[in-house]
């Protein structure tokens, strides 16, 4: 029954709480295909009724809702640097705190062997049966086959395809995804209303990652590596990038750059209260520019403008309606937006910038952990009763 009614469960996850009608918009499907599905999934221990919707007129709607502890996905966000860990469960909340491990990506044999000993310890500290447990959602930086099951730039399984290898040693259904792209699909279901229908969400972290959505649709191209914002060749620098070619946008305004701007300036003098720190981090950075430093607003700057040009090179081509700024360097807020705007505006026809909207996400540090969830959640009809809520025989 649980196989039939994916579309329900997806509703309900992402509504929290939705009504038949709502449902029946949602799903595309009619009123008594619906209410036989709620029934079901009722009977099977998995939806409940929440409640009594205030009606203008006529019968007031019962209003339904997943019981939160039918299951439990666990959700793996993974930079080049540092893995955070939360298991979450059916009415998408965080079951206690999310885990950091450090967890170099790049030039790391044993990276593959030390997430999943990262996996299996939130699991056993959970206390959770296992059983309880849907999936694991990874996300993750590199060229994603989500297809076939592969980052064909980090996290090489020694023998089978990474997804078969994770699920082989961690006893649990593994679903992977580009970090940027599971980003776009978190702002979608979870984020600002803008970010619904023709969208950029712009992926703010080590590198400049970008998740698109057109038609209301997550739009991955051909191969399925579209969105290598980061990549673009807008600069004369002679800097080299970490695909291995030069002048890329990464170089100058990724958080990377940002941390080697900072050091670099320093060194040269500039007063700032950076200087407190021994070993500078893009976090400090971020730190000291919320508090005002402006030496490090003034790189933070820099680096916003030049991404405010690559999306001037966006706005021509796909004309979105929004433009979202999301992932670990969306903290920074606001500081972001004027000078982004300023190069769209001396870059960009227009017609393009007036009708496009430019926002911070309200997701915070969790968009990734929120993406690796939805990660799961969109590809529930690939998991067998096996694997969590079944029909009883």
């Amino acid at each position: 029954m649980f196989l039939k009614n994916i579309d329900l469960i997806k509703g309900l996850y992402y509504s929290k709480a939705a009504s038949l009608n709502d449902l029946s918009i949602y799903t595309g499907r009619s009123i008594p295909y619906v209410t036989k599905g709620i029934a079901d999934l009722i009977k099977l221990d998995i939806v409940k009724e929440v409640g009594i919707r205030a009606s203008s007129g006529g019968r007031k709607p019962a209003t339904y809702s997943l019981i939160a502890e039918t299951g439990f996905i666990i959700s793996v966000a993974m930079n080049q640097f540092l893995t955070r860990i939360v298991i979450v469960n059916m009415s998408n909340e965080f079951v206690g705190e999310v885990q950091e491990f450090k967890l170099k990506l790049n030039d790391n044999k044993d990276a593959i062997h030390s997430l999943i000993t990262c996996i299996q310890t939130v699991v056993v500290n959970s206390g959770l049966p296992k059983d309880k447990f849907l999936a694991i959602g990874i996300t993750m930086p590199g060229f994603i086959d989500a297809f076939l099951g592969n980052n064909l730039s980090f996290l090489k399984s020694p023998e089978e395809t990474l997804v078969t290898y994770i699920t082989k040693q961690a006893g649990l259904p593994v679903f992977i995804e580009n970090d940027s792209t599971a980003i776009a699909l978190a702002e979608q279901k979870f984020g600002l209303p803008i970010a619904r229908n023709n969208s950029m969400i712009i992926n703010l972290g080590w590198g400049v990652g970008l998740g698109m959505i057109i038609n209301k649709e997550i739009f991955k191209g051909h191969s399925g590596f579209a969105g290598e914002f980061s990549h673009l060749p807008l600069h004369k620098n002679g800097k080299l990038c970490s695909c291995g070619k030069q002048g890329c946008l990464e170089t100058e305004a990724s958080l990377l750059a940002i941390e080697a701007k900072a050091v670099e300036g320093l060194k040269q003098g500039e007063v700032s209260s950076l200087v407190k720190y021994d070993t500078l981090s893009a976090d400090d950075i971020i730190t000291e520019a919320l508090k005002g430093d402006a030496f490090a607003i003034k790189i933070i700057s820099e680096a916003a403008y030049f991404i405010g040009q690559g999306l001037a090179i966006l706005l021509h081509l796909m004309n979105p309606e929004s433009i979202i700024l999301s992932g670990k360097g969306s903290v920074i807020g606001k500081l972001w937006l004027s000078p982004i705007q300023q190069a769209m505006n001396e870059h960009c026809i227009p017609h393009l910038t007036t009708y496009t909207q430019l926002a911070v996400s309200n997701l915070g540090n969790n968009a990734q952990l929120l993406g690796g969830v939805t990660t799961v959640i969109e590809n529930l009809y690939k998991l067998s009763p096996q694997a969590g809520i079944s029909e009883p025989a």
